[in-house]
């Protein structure tokens, strides 16, 4: 396979696969894999529900921007994106020029699934009977700002490698389109 020397760097909601996806993208990629949301808890000394608790959403989301500017300037890696993090305009534009953004596009019947009952989540502490309207907020308010990824894959209920191999075809006819550099 093909090395890539670039950051690719999985976007979308929580429970859309980027990071059981992306750890295994990057086992394929020989590339190191990062989870955006580890480095946040690493750089603050609490777990993210502590920091949203603690801090508030807006200290939150600036912490936020501060790990995914770093981990964007880095070395070639699959960087799995906390959820809303490509909300942030300098994020997406930073992701613009050193990686490949991929958005791991799910419905919200799969985002449900995969989210609920799961209280390590900062931003869906509500009870389950309540998160698909929070779910469904979440999709009018951010999927607008991860269209703008260079490659969408819709993920769905299957196997996780079923997925990965979806997501590597999708970089290569990328790359192969564009004309890109790897």
């Amino acid at each position: 396979m093909q090395k890539i020397n670039k950051i690719v760097l999985l976007v979308g909601l929580m429970g859309s696969g980027k990071t059981s996806v992306g750890k295994r993208l990057a086992k394929k990629l020989k590339l190191p894999f990062l989870d955006g949301d580890q480095e946040i808890e690493r750089a603050a000394g609490l777990s993210l529900v502590d920091v949203l608790k603690c801090f508030g959403e807006e200290e939150y989301r600036a912490g936020e921007a501060r790990v995914m500017k770093r981990l964007l300037q880095g070395e070639p890696s699959v960087l799995a994106s906390g959820g809303g993090s490509f909300v942030a305009e300098q994020t997406r534009e930073i992701a613009k020029n050193n990686a490949i953004t991929i958005w791991l596009k799910a419905d919200i019947d799969t985002l449900y699934n995969r989210t609920a009952g799961r209280k390590h989540r900062p931003f869906l502490t509500e009870s389950d009977n309540l998160l698909k309207n929070k779910l469904e907020k979440y999709i009018h308010e951010e999927y607008p700002y991860y269209s703008e990824a260079d490659i969408i894959v819709e993920t769905k209920e299957e196997l996780v490698d079923n997925t990965v191999n979806r997501v590597i075809d999708s970089i290569f006819e990328f790359i192969k389109k564009e004309n890109k550099e790897l």
